[in-house]
Parts: C-alpha cells; sequence; structure tokens
C-alpha cells in the first residue's frame, strides 16, 4: 500500500457517471493515515441546497470498522494492490444493500477514481481532482 488518499477533491462530473441526478457540484475532504480513513462528501444539488456526508473506517481488513453518519455498519475496507476496497451493507427497513466502492489515484496522485462495481451502484464512477 503507498497511496495516500488525504486531500479535498473536487467531483470532475463531465468525466464522472453518477447513477440518479447530477449534482451542481460535489466536494470530498478526505484524512487519511493508515490505516485510519475519514471523509466527508457535499454535494451541492441542483436546487442549490447542500447535503453532507460522513464516513469514517479502517483499512485492516476486519469487519465492524466503520460508520457513516456517526451509526456503525457492517462494513469492512481493505487494500488489493494499490486499490482501495470499500464494501458495506446497509440496512435500509427490510432490505440490505451491498455497496462496493473502489478506490485508485492516478499515478501522479492528482486525480481519484472511485467507482463501483456488481452493486447496488453499479456502473457509477466518481471523478475527482485534487483541490488542495
Amino acid at each position: 500500500m503507498s497511496a495516500d488518499f488525504t486531500g479535498i477533491w473536487h467531483a470532475d462530473l463531465s468525466r464522472s457517471k453518477l447513477l440518479g441526478p447530477i449534482p451542481q457540484a460535489m466536494t470530498v475532504r478526505i484524512a487519511h493515515s493508515d490505516p485510519d480513513l475519514r471523509q466527508e462528501i457535499w454535494v451541492t444539488k441542483s436546487d442549490g441546497s447542500v447535503e453532507s456526508t460522513h464516513f469514517q473506517c479502517r483499512t485492516t481488513g476486519e469487519e465492524g470498522h466503520c460508520s457513516l453518519n456517526g451509526n456503525s455498519l457492517r462494513g469492512v475496507a481493505r487494500w488489493q494492490g494499490e486499490e482501495l476496497v470499500i464494501e458495506l451493507w446497509i440496512q435500509q427497513g427490510e432490505l440490505e444493500v451491498y455497496l462496493c466502492d473502489c478506490w485508485s489515484l492516478s499515478p501522479d496522485g492528482q486525480t481519484l477514481r472511485m467507482e463501483h462495481r456488481n452493486d447496488a451502484l453499479a456502473g457509477q464512477v466518481a471523478i475527482l481532482e485534487r483541490a488542495a
């Protein structure tokens, strides 16, 4: 493992493939000191309102170290080569939704790719450019 995702990232919405309504903007702040990772996402919706999400995990591959908006959830984050794979199982009523987000950095460390494969958001890809 050598990737460090720390920084402020802005989504390049023209290069991203997002499922659902396309926002005006998306900003992600990541604090990463392996094995600890914290992520905050701010999405500016088409009406100008802003939604935020806070996610935290440990990249040790052990289940039980994930939280979303302060609530613990079933999940695991682990390295597969240079890619970080985050798997989450989110309970929505009686339905359990599986998410698998695969993060990778470009060789120059300036572009972060977050890709969903074979999960409830399969095909969604967020391309983010490093701002700071």
